[in-house]
């Protein structure tokens, strides 16, 4: 029994011996393994920039008119998709016709009125002549009357009223002839100005290109394709205010990913560089695209009131720089809808080297 106890221990020397060799050799084997894992990773690492604070972002409009009025008909429900050119509302449109027909009967008159200024300029020439050769006339008698009076074949009266006569219709010409002077400077200076080239007309014709522009703007159109929202806060037979929204117009061609990732991420992000998309609302289905552009400057930039660091309270915050990523969409795919969460991939291209270890 004692000997086949010491046979067994001697049969079971070597194999502890072995496990006794094995166990450094795995130990150190599993050290070597995972450095040599950590530094392959660590050399594909750092080419894909994952950014989670990503959304889909939309061309979106608040829709109104520069013109007051009452809304006379909403053409689109709640959720419709509308193309471009389609009409959304109209205003009442009666006031801006009765004003429009006002503003042409004043353009006629206008023109009759420079038509007639420019007939009476020519009147007012011919009574300056008329005048002038009444003068004429007058300083003819002036001068027997002078001769006469001498012999006395006149008398000093009937001198001195054709002496009063010649200055008086002197004053009425130099009056004709300042009247028509200022005939002409209405005329701009020249008698055969057009019309329509004058300022009262041009006036008149601007009062009724506004009234056209007002009727023209009764009518509300989509200036892009999309689907209306928030339809039902504007009904018809009520006042509408110039600037005041009717309802929300997002654009469903016009969309785009807004990322924002730390200043710190964007060392090898370039406008071009290939994107991976995913959308929280469909697991699994992923859009491709490319960064269209990088802004050049962070959100912080552009608030009411920037972080000043003048003080001796200093923090250093990280901060994000907005990209937008254009997104490829296919015909059928999953619709995207603005504010929808978004995981973007950005693939930069770059590859880690040894040497980046170096100091």
């Amino acid at each position: 029994m004692a000997s086949a106890t010491t046979a067994g221990g001697i049969a079971d020397a070597p194999a502890r011996s072995k496990l006794r060799l094995l166990r450094p050799v795995l130990m150190l084997g599993g050290i070597a393994a995972v450095a040599v894992g950590s530094g392959w990773f660590w050399l594909q690492g750092g080419r894909v920039l994952a950014i989670d604070n990503a959304y889909v972002r939309a061309a979106k409009l608040a829709v109104s008119d520069d013109i007051s009025g009452i809304v006379g008909e909403v053409a689109v429900k709640e959720g419709q998709h509308v193309k471009k050119g389609d009409l959304l509302f109209r205003l009442l449109d009666k006031q801006i016709q009765i004003a429009l027909a006002a503003a042409r009967a004043n353009l006629a008159q206008t023109a009759l009125t420079l038509e007639a200024s420019k007939r009476d300029y020519v009147r007012m020439l011919r009574d300056a002549e008329v005048k002038a050769a009444q003068v004429q006339a007058d300083e003819a008698s002036f001068e027997r009357f002078a001769n006469l009076v001498k012999g006395g074949s006149v008398t000093r009266a009937e001198y001195d009223d054709a002496r009063y006569k010649l200055a008086a219709d002197k004053a009425s010409l130099e009056s004709l002839r300042e009247l028509a002077a200022v005939q002409l400077a209405r005329l701009g200076g020249n008698a055969d100005v057009d019309i329509t080239t004058m300022p009262q007309y041009q006036w008149a014709k601007a009062q009724i290109d506004e009234e056209q522009r007002k009727l023209d703007h009764t009518q509300v159109h989509a200036p892009f394709s999309g689907i209306v929202t928030n339809v039902d806060a504007t009904q018809p037979g009520m006042f509408l205010t110039a600037g005041t929204a009717a309802f929300g117009l997002i654009s469903d061609e016009r969309l785009w990913v807004e990322a924002s990732p730390k200043e710190t991420e964007l060392t090898f992000v370039k406008v071009g560089n290939p994107v991976r998309v995913t959308v929280d609302t469909y697991p699994g289905h992923v859009w491709h695209g490319i960064v269209e552009s990088i802004a050049p400057a962070s959100a912080s930039e552009f608030s009411l009131l920037p972080a000043q660091n003048s003080s001796g309270n200093w923090v250093k915050v990280v901060q994000r720089l907005p990209l937008r990523v254009r997104v490829d969409r296919q015909p059928g795919g999953p619709e995207l809808r603005a504010g929808m969460s978004v995981v973007a991939e950005i693939d930069t291209g770059h590859e880690r080297r040894l040497s980046d270890l170096m100091p």
